[in-house]
């Protein structure tokens, strides 16, 4: 992992709520499992114990994987107000021309992408054919799967 990671503020704090639970919350459960099933006996043919390895293994690697996030952010410029193009942070409305409906994303790093809350991330297909766009163009976004035209009508830092 040595690519750049996008974050916004609330990314950052969403992330620091999980590395808290993950440290302070289900680690702890996590070895009250393993002494559990360690209490039960013979490990080697012991179900519930590799379970629970397999259960400490995962939260540790999830920990590690949050940490590093947060040790190697850059924050995504969420100043609010209008601005000029498309650029990551920006709540874009877009009118589907086909379609003729309008639809509102706002443009996240890949970790914070969130499709069914309108959050794009700027690796998208759609965000990169907008990026740099102004209001009033229209871009054509073409997906392995179809092709669409967009205008954009709106853009902001909310």
């Amino acid at each position: 992992m040595n690519e750049r990671i996008l974050l916004t503020k609330e990314g950052i704090t969403k992330l620091e709520a999980e590395r808290e639970k993950l440290i302070n919350i289900d680690r702890p459960l996590v070895i009250e499992e393993l002494q559990a099933a360690r209490a039960q006996g013979d490990l080697s043919e012991n179900a519930d114990y590799d379970a629970a390895r397999d259960k400490q293994a995962s939260l540790e690697e999830r920990i590690k994987e949050v940490t590093y996030m947060l040790d190697h952010y850059t924050l995504i410029d969420e100043k609010k107000g209008g601005i000029k193009s498309v650029s990551l942070g920006a709540t874009v409305t877009l009118l589907d021309l086909d379609e003729n409906l309008e639809r509102t994303y706002t443009i996240v790093g890949s970790i914070e992408s969130d499709p069914d809350n309108n959050k794009i991330s700027n690796e998208a297909p759609l965000a990169r054919k907008i990026e740099g766009k102004k209001v009033g163009d229209i871009v054509s976004i073409d997906t392995n799967d179809y092709q669409y035209r967009v205008q954009i009508l709106k853009i902001e830092r909310k």
